[in-house]
Formats: C-alpha cells, structure tokens, sequence
C-alpha cells in the first residue's frame, strides 16, 4: 500500500475513535483502538522508511517547495559539494544563486517554471577548483495536479569518466556473452563429448603421443600440451579427459586468449554481487567452481595477462579462489591442462611469462607435432574428414595416388585445421561425381607445378600465409563481430580471435 494512503487511513480510524470516545460505546471504541494499534505495527514493520533509503544514497538529493524553499539535502549532497545543509536549508534557490557564493545553475527554477523534468549542469562555486556537476530536476504534483515540491538528484561531472570506462567493460561484456558458446565450452562428462572428435593417424610421430596420454590419463598431473596451431591440442585434452579418472565429472574449456583481459578474471573467479558496475545482481560462479572436482583446459595459456598468472599461480598453489569482490575462500579440487601454441620459454626470457607457474602447469609436456611431420597420417585424416563432409554435404569425393602426392609435399601452416577445411572445400565444390579436379587442388594450395622438385616451403607457407589475411580481412570488413566473420570463413570466433592476433590484423576497423 502507498504510504501517504495508509497514512491516511490510520488518521481516519484515529478521528473516528475520537468521535467515539464521546459515546456511551467504549467497547467499539476499544476494539477500534486496537484496530489502529494493529495497523500501525503493520505499517512500521514493513513499510519503507523513504528518508532512509535517500539518507544512504550516493547521489545528492536535494528538495525544495513550489516556490524554490530548501526543505531538504541528504548527507551525499554535503559531501558531493562540500555545501553544508544549514547553509541552505530554509532559503530560496533563487536568493542562493544572486549570493553566488554556493552554487551557480541546477535544475530547480526550470523545474519551477516549466513543469516538467529537466537536465541540467550545475557549478559548485564553494570549492577551488569549481566543479561541475549533472543535475535531474523532477516536478511532483499533489491530488489536485498542482506543483507541491521539485527533486533534484546530481552527481559530479567526473564520474561520467567512470560510466564511460563501465560501458567499455559492459560491450566487452555483452561481445563475449554473444560468443561465449564459442570462447567456453562445458560438458558434464565424457559421453557429451563428439565421438568425431578422436585422434587420427598411426605414424611414429603421433604413436609417441599416444603412448604418453595413456601413461598420463589416469593421474591427476598437470598436463601442458604444445604445438602450432591446428595440430589437435584439444584433441589430445579430449582424450586425456575421456581416459582419466574424472571423466564423470565437469570438463571446462576456455580460451584465455579470445576472451577480454577486463573479464578474464571475473570469469574464471566469478564474482560477488555489486562487484562492479554491469555485475550480475545475484553474483556468479566462475568457470574454476563449475570445472570443481573436474578438468579445466586453460587454452592459450601463453596469452594470459601477467597480473592474472599470479593469481591463477596463487589458485593452485592453495587450491582455493575468492570471488572478485569477496574475501570467503573457495576449495578447489581441479586437474588442470593447458595448450599453447607459443613458445613459453621465449616468452619466460621476455618477462611475459612467470617461470614458476610454467613449472606448476608444464608437470607433464606434450608436445603434438605438425602436420609436416607427419605426413603418413595424411590418407588416414582424409579419409575421415571425407566421410565427415560427405554425410553432412550429401556426397563423398574419392582423392586420387595424385592428390595425396601433392598433398604430401605442400607445408600445411594451418596443419589439421587447414586440411579440414580444404576437405570441406572440396567436397563443396568438386562436381558432386566425386571427381576433383588436380588444378583446383593445386591452385587451393597454391603449388603451380606439381613435377618441380624443389618446392620452396617457406614461399607456399608465406603466400598461403598472406591469402588467409585477405580472407580474414574481407570476412572483418563484413561482419560485426567474430563470431559473423567465423561462419562466413567456416571456423568458429576462437580461430578467428587466434588468427588476428597471429598475423598481428588490427582489429576492430573503423568503419
């Protein structure tokens, strides 16, 4: 119920027992006492004390009457300006600002004068230097619609310059909520995992990875995995995840170089409630309590931001966290695994990677070798992204001794990834026979003449190089986000992310 209605309600009943009370009826006029007494303990103990709320707000409030008389400042008001309340209670707005001695400009007149709310700026002429404040002038009305009382609540002009460093954080926020499917992946257990998703091939090079993610599964070792781009990383932390003892339990995927270093921590922490301006009201768990008593694959660890390593460094030192913005202590029980593409130790020597959590992550190194040097696995990989793309496009193309050949001999920068797509582009493209043509392969590889014998790896690398900065380049220039430029280059945001930051694209463009 309105305050002023139940107010007046209780005053009613108090009138009407006070006619009573002159009667021969003391009975009703009891019972009608007690009503009021009921009423009343009614309205103190869940009716809002409104003076309250205003005392303990941070913005300044400042109240006059219809005619500009001061009736009321909150203690924010004082602070914020540095006016005291009796230096204004009980004037006029109007005498205040002929003194200038206060305060110049503010809301209140116009309010007076135009009936309606206004903006307006106000200086604080009391302090040296002045400062500049926004003021929101609001008229109130009484029952009759006449002006009873004008509101004014303000702030100073600096704290614009806090709302504009919020609002970056909050397009951060809202970018990596539209791509986070692609920038964290969750899955409960092992049999959410794709049964695709397996690795392929059964050359020497491979079979020493295999052995050793057989002898590493069943521990809970830290495990770092490295190897260019494209090689199957996440692969291997599949099936690590899916031969070891948790694989029951949560498995957390992240990739800590797509997401923004302002969120990275809050989402692996999480944080309390009111953390931050834009913070979720009730909090939120971070992806270190949703991987608990599971896996969490810190992907592109290398990238990870300093101040953040001696965090995560102190995480799995105490296996504990606290969320940002609170100071209760969380246990963590978690096996991590992280991948990298980087070259830690370099980076060690730059200073931008801590040596000690590289010791705490790299307790079991794997290292996945390109696909350069595996060539033996080639026809085993064709074949299985040939049936992938051939079920999903609704026909198989057949690679002939020629095609193998040629691809044996180019360099794949972009290794497994890069043999996926052009799979898939072949199969979209070739005659829907099945046939593929030798000279789309070639010019898809760019290798001009399949006889030459001494084939420049380091030329196709740097031409294929620069044909994918075009690609990724015209795909920016048409999307809004990267998870946009993902779908028309056929990869997801991360990839897209990864490759930016590989070939040093600046990005976002102005447009």
């Amino acid at each position: 119920m309105d305050q002023a209605l139940a107010i007046k309600i209780i005053q009613n009943k108090i009138n009407t027992a006070l006619e009573q009370s002159d009667t021969s009826n003391p009975s009703e006029c009891r019972a009608l006492l007690q009503e009021i007494a009921s009423d009343l303990n009614v309205f103190l103990s869940e009716g809002i004390d409104y003076k309250l709320v205003v005392d303990n707000l941070d913005e300044s409030i400042f109240i006059t009457d219809k005619d500009g008389k001061v009736l009321y400042v909150n203690p924010a008001y004082e602070n914020n300006t540095g006016i005291l309340r009796e230096e204004v209670l009980g004037r006029t707005v109007q005498d205040i600002l002929e003194e200038g001695k206060l305060f110049s400009g503010g809301a209140t007149l116009d309010v007076i004068k135009m009936k309606k709310r206004v903006f307006r700026l106000s200086t604080i002429l009391k302090t040296e230097p002045h400062h500049t404040g926004y003021a929101i002038g609001v008229p109130i009305f009484d029952g009759d619609g006449e002006l009873s009382q004008v509101v004014v609540s303000s702030r100073p002009i600096f704290t614009l310059r806090e709302l504009q460093n919020d609002y970056h954080r909050f397009l951060d926020e809202v970018t990596f909520i539209n791509e986070q499917k692609e920038l964290v992946k969750l899955f409960e257990n092992a049999g959410q995992i794709p049964i695709s998703d397996n690795l392929i091939g059964s050359s020497p090079a491979l079979q020493k990875v295999y052995e050793l993610v057989q002898k590493v599964a069943p521990t809970d070792a830290s495990v770092m995995l490295t190897g260019e781009s494209g090689v199957g990383k996440e692969i291997v932390a599949d099936e690590i995840y899916k031969l070891g003892p948790r694989k029951d339990k949560p498995f957390v995927k992240v990739n800590c170089a797509s997401i923004p270093s302002n969120l990275l921590e809050s989402e692996l922490f999480g944080y309390e409630k009111g953390a931050f301006t834009g913070a979720n009201a009730s909090g939120k768990r971070g992806l270190f309590e949703m991987a608990n008593h599971g896996t969490l694959l810190l992907d592109e660890i290398g990238d990870m931001p300093l101040d953040l390593q001696v965090k995560l460094l102190r995480a799995i030192q105490n296996k504990e966290i606290t969320h940002v913005g609170g100071t209760k202590p969380i246990p963590l029980d978690i096996r991590f695994i992280s991948s990298t593409n980087s070259d830690l130790n370099k980076k060690i020597e730059e200073g931008t990677f801590r040596r000690d959590l590289f010791y705490r992550l790299s307790v079991i190194p794997i290292h996945i070798p390109p696909l350069r040097d595996r060539t033996e696995d080639l026809e085993e990989l064709c074949n299985h992204f040939i049936s992938i793309f051939g079920e999903h496009h609704g026909h198989r193309i057949h690679l002939l001794p020629e095609h193998l050949n040629l691809m044996k001999r180019y360099n794949w920068p972009g290794n497994i990834r890069e043999l996926e797509n052009v799979i898939e582009y072949l199969t979209i493209c070739s005659s829907g026979t099945g046939y593929i043509d030798t000279d789309m392969l070639q010019g898809l590889l760019n290798i001009t003449d399949i006889d030459e014998q001494n084939v420049n790896d380091a030329s196709l690398a740097e031409s294929m190089e620069q044909y994918e900065i075009a690609q990724i380049e015209n795909a920016l220039a048409n999307s809004h986000n990267l998870r946009e430029a993902g779908k028309i280059l056929g990869v997801n945001a991360s990839t897209v992310s990864r490759k930016i930051k590989q070939y040093g694209i600046p990005y976002p463009k102005s447009k």
